[in-house]
């Protein structure tokens, strides 16, 4: 769990926001287990370290008191580059809560292709044992065969919230592509009937035109 040192945020408002992020700090609010929403700043340089190696857990120190809490929310920018603001909810180490965690498969199918559906799952963990993600190996899997999340490997104590039936992933056949008609066979290609259509009558004989006389 990584230790983080944030200071209690009196500055509000979109301009003096705007002025903590150009000094290298972002925005939080701390909130839960029915006590006052303490509003804080932390340092992104601490914030983008812990998130990068996967922490959900932070231990804080604000105004002398420390203070468990599970990243509930992160505001990225349009990019996606940076961290404009935290959502920070309260947790005791012994609790158990509901978290999204990203779903990886790993290796290919020899065959077919896959399709991947569902790319998290929702679960009930302790805090201090959620998962960074879950890993299931889809190399020996076939056409035909489905991953189902009932089948996903979850760790001891981690329950599963979602739809076990729901489809995670599945190999399909690969579709052939139509073979192409070289110009010149498709325009000695007879052209279709069309039903309906009045048949030209072939001309007549000579000789048949004298014996009618």
């Amino acid at each position: 769990m990584a230790q983080l040192k944030v200071t209690k945020r009196q500055e509000l408002g979109t301009r003096k926001v705007r002025r903590l992020r150009e000094d290298g700090k972002i925005p939080g609010i701390i909130y839960g287990h029915a006590q006052q929403n303490v509003p804080i700043t932390l340092d992104e340089h601490d914030l983008n370290l812990a998130t990068a190696h996967g922490e959900r857990v932070l231990e804080l120190k604000v105004a002398g008191k420390t203070e468990n809490v599970l990243i509930k929310e992160i505001q990225y920018d349009t990019f996606g580059q940076h961290i404009l603001h935290v959502d920070l909810t309260r947790v005791a180490l012994d609790e158990r809560v509901e978290v999204t965690v990203p779903i990886v498969l790993r290796g290919t199918p020899a065959e077919g292709i896959l399709q991947q559906r569902i790319s998290d799952v929702s679960v009930r963990s302790l805090v201090t044992e959620i998962p960074e993600d879950i890993r299931a190996a889809v190399g020996v899997m076939k056409v035909g065969d489905t991953l189902r999340l009932r089948d996903l490997p979850l760790p001891e104590e981690t329950e599963l919230l979602d739809d076990p039936e729901a489809i995670v992933c599945s190999v399909i056949v690969v579709a052939e592509e139509p073979e192409e008609i070289p110009p010149e066979e498709a325009e000695a290609a007879p052209e279709p009937e069309v039903l309906g259509e009045a048949k030209e009558e072939p001309p007549e004989d000579e000789s048949e035109k004298k014996e009618k006389r």
